[in-house]
This record gives structure tokens, C-alpha cells and sequence, in this order.
């Protein structure tokens, strides 16, 4: 069995948010730090970095945050942006304050734009990130759209034919699935994470997507007891469940 890393407490906190190294250590000094159920005034000890850190240490009376390696799961809302760069929201302002401070950051794993709403998934662990949206993976995402006017029938195979050339594009996508949901209304698998690709797949066939929402990535589903604006950590069968 791989043995767990280890971090001193002043240094482990201090990247995850808590505050400065110094600030760290007048908090044990004065009883805010306890680990197993015994104060911890020396905040150079070294613990281990396990997922059960939030069972075994307390910070001000709270169970610390978890330690990296974190990965969570929020039913992204719409007019939530996962970019910095755009007006608005962001999907990071329904985490804890202090988790904007964390190093590693927590980042996206892909995208999700403004006015698409659904499964996303937030993440500390670089490697993970990259292995999720490596195109080398093939890891599956899977789309509801309600569109403007009715499918015309010939979508299907249009889109898993691996010949549609998007507009801007000089290669064609990969095979995409098409599943009609109603004579407006499909679900569609994707592959890839072109920029827009869901709405610019459905503007080649000459329609408009008004509604866009993700269902699944690889074999995980958006938890259904997840409300818009709710998230969770996942557990490790979910984070598998993303390459199965």
C-alpha cells in the first residue's frame, strides 16, 4: 500500500486558505487547532494527508476543510460563468471564501457557459483535470437541448458521420450520438470540447439552441438530490464513474 503524504499543519492550512503561516500558529497557540481530540499548539507537526483529515482535526470548532486531492460535484446554475474573464457570477462564489485562497487553486474541469446549466465538476488535483478532458480519453458528455425549431431527421446521422466541418473548423468531429427526446427537444454525446460545440453542431443544421443542460460525463450523472447552486464532494466511486 502507497503511504500518505505528509504536510506540517502551519504550512497545509496556510495553502488551504486558513491564513498566513504566522497566523496559523497564534491559532494553536490559543487552543483553535485540534487534532484527534487533543490541542495542538505546535503547528510544525507533520500529519498525514488523507481524506479522513476532516474527521481527525478541528479548526475553531469546525472540521477542517478537506486536504488536496479535492474534487467536487455543483449543479451549475445559468448566468453562472466559470471564467474570470466574463461579467458576471462565477461558479466559484458558491464555495467557501477562503477556498479562492487554496494552492493548488481549484479550477473547472472544462467549461460550462453562461446560459448552460448542469453537471460540472471542480478540482485542486491538476492530473485528474488533464486526464478528464485529455481528447486522447474519449471521456463522454452528454447534453439536453431544447432547440427552436423542430429536428428535421437527418441530425442523426449528419452528426455521428465524423464529417461535420463546424464554421471556423479545419477538421471535422468526431462521431457525436443524437438521441430525439421530443419533435424540439434531443440529447446529445460528445466526445470532444470544442468551443460551443453542442450550440455551433446544432447552428450547422440550421437551428438555435435556447436550452442546454449537462446530464452525464463519462457514467457520472448530475446527482439528482443537487439543486441549481448546490455541490458536494465526490466520492471515489464517482471520480471512477468519469472514465468507465
Amino acid at each position: 500500500m502507497k503511504k500518505a503524504a505528509t504536510a506540517r499543519v502551519d504550512k497545509l492550512l496556510s495553502s488551504m486558505g486558513y491564513g498566513s503561516r504566522a497566523e496559523i500558529a497564534r491559532l494553536g497557540k490559543v487552543g483553535g487547532i485540534v487534532l484527534n481530540g487533543v490541542d495542538l499548539t505546535d503547528v510544525s507537526h507533520r500529519i498525514a494527508l488523507t481524506p479522513d483529515l476532516p474527521d481527525r482535526m478541528v479548526i475553531d470548532g469546525r472540521p477542517v476543510d478537506p486536504p488536496p486531492g479535492l474534487v467536487l460535484i455543483l449543479n451549475k446554475p445559468l448566468g453562472m460563468t466559470c471564467s474570470h474573464k466574463e461579467d458576471g457570477a462565477l461558479v466559484y462564489d458558491v464555495l467557501p471564501d477562503r477556498w479562492r485562497r487554496r494552492d493548488p487553486a481549484i479550477s473547472t474541469i472544462g467549461r460550462l457557459d453562461k446560459q448552460t446549466s448542469g453537471l460540472l465538476l471542480l478540482t485542486d488535483d491538476g492530473d485528474l483535470l488533464h486526464r478528464v478532458i485529455s481528447p486522447k480519453r474519449h471521456v463522454a458528455k452528454v447534453y439536453r437541448a431544447t432547440l427552436a425549431r423542430p429536428l428535421v431527421g437527418t441530425e442523426e446521422m449528419l452528426f455521428a458521420s465524423g464529417t461535420l466541418v463546424l464554421e471556423g473548423d479545419d477538421k471535422p468531429l468526431a462521431p457525436a450520438v443524437l438521441e430525439p427526446l421530443g419533435p424540439s427537444e434531443a440529447r446529445l454525446t460528445v466526445t470532444e470540447g470544442r468551443y460551443h460545440q453542442v450550440r455551433r453542431m446544432f447552428a450547422a443544421v440550421g437551428n438555435h439552441v435556447e436550452a442546454l443542460h449537462r446530464e452525464r460525463l463519462g457514467a457520472l450523472a448530475l446527482p439528482e438530490d443537487l439543486a441549481p447552486g448546490q455541490w458536494r464532494r465526490a466520492t471515489e466511486a464517482e471520480v471512477t464513474a468519469i472514465f468507465a
